[in-house]
């Protein structure tokens, strides 16, 4: 059986619940997947959120911008063995959105024209990438 997954230690510098992340660093379309998670546990999407940048690493941005016990996947991923239960008590003293709905807002505000130190972030994250044998598709 697989191991389960843990949440990575801090939040990566990149990550699009980080406060102070630069605007139009990810693609619109994983800016607007973040929203999927707010709200009611009965009303969230059910699919765990991966860390953009560690391999098999629940994002810790996403598990330490609120409550985990609050987070309808989390809960059920532990339930189902596949995430190991200390997610669930996971805490970062790293800023964070209170929501998806706010990280997206965020992220998405300077897409079409993102500032250099975005451009610098997404540099960065293509290098990461290459290197792991897993390249950016920028078409």
């Amino acid at each position: 059986m697989k191991e389960p997954l843990t949440v990575k230690p801090s939040p990566c510098a990149s990550c699009p619940y980080r406060v102070g992340v630069p605007s139009g660093v990810w693609a619109a379309s994983e800016y607007d997947a973040l929203t999927a998670f707010d709200g009611e546990p009965s009303g969230q999407a059910v699919s765990l959120f991966m860390c953009h940048q560690a391999d098999e690493k629940l994002c810790s941005g996403w598990v330490g911008h609120k409550d985990p016990h609050d987070m309808l996947a989390l809960r059920l991923g532990v339930v189902r063995g596949q995430v190991a239960p200390e997610a669930l008590e996971y805490e970062t003293d790293v800023p964070l959105f209170a929501s998806g709905a706010e990280a997206a807002e965020h992220g998405k505000r300077d897409i079409d024209h993102p500032s250099a130190e975005a451009m610098e972030q997404v540099s960065k994250i293509i290098t990461v990438r290459e290197k792991r044998g897993e390249p950016v598709n920028l078409s």
